[in-house]
């Protein structure tokens, strides 16, 4: 069964990278390795990854990817370190606005 990636990356200057790749390992050398010179990452190398979930669903792993990509950094940044409730309470002051 083939496994899709979500994945952050935590770049030189602090900024969050978020994609989905089906081989994670060569995406972040590609990202390394400068293989895309248009890329977000290219000139913020180098990056570490910080997070990764893993799917069989390659429609599932692209609703996630998009839905953390439109997250503050606040809330990316709860998801990295596991902080349920505080990723629970931005989720619930952002719906009260």
């Amino acid at each position: 069964m083939k496994e899709y990636y979500v994945y952050i990356v935590q770049c030189r200057d602090n900024s969050f990278y978020t994609g989905i790749t089906s081989n994670l390992t060569g995406r972040l050398a590609e990202h390394n390795q400068g293989q895309f010179p248009k890329c977000y990452t290219f000139s913020r190398r180098p990056v570490k990854l910080v997070f990764h979930q893993i799917f069989t669903d390659p429609l599932d792993a692209i609703r996630s990817e998009k839905q953390i990509k439109g997250w503050s950094r606040a809330k990316k940044q709860a998801l990295i370190d596991g902080d349920w409730e505080e990723l629970r309470s931005l989720s619930k002051s952002r719906q009260n606005r």
